[in-house]
């Protein structure tokens, strides 16, 4: 397949917001589960869509918090993040303030 010739190199820095869904997080897993497997899909859902590598997302504190406010059971439905690619390939996830 030929490259996209708009898209950014993958050597540049490069800064994304996403609204993750984790409706399959809150019915695949048994209830004990579920925020695990929530910050799984996070990490898989931002590997995917920043072209990385699953071991190179770095997922920030508050949005492990974020996930596991309500307990290992009651997981948000969605989370809204910023994701930055460095040029080294690590992916930096941040929770988006909404401000």
């Amino acid at each position: 397949m030929a490259r996209n010739p708009n898209a950014p190199a993958p050597t540049e820095e490069l800064e994304r917001e996403y609204v993750i869904p984790l409706r399959a997080s809150m019915h695949q897993p048994s209830r004990r589960r579920r925020s695990g497997h929530a910050l799984e899909t996070v990490r898989r859902f931002i590997s995917r869509h920043m072209k990385g590598k699953p071991e190179d997302v770095w997922i920030d504190p508050r949005i492990n918090l974020y996930i596991w406010e309500r307990g290992i059971q009651h997981i948000p439905r969605q989370v809204h993040v910023k994701a930055i690619r460095f040029e080294d390939g690590l992916i930096e996830v941040d929770l988006l303030d909404e401000a």
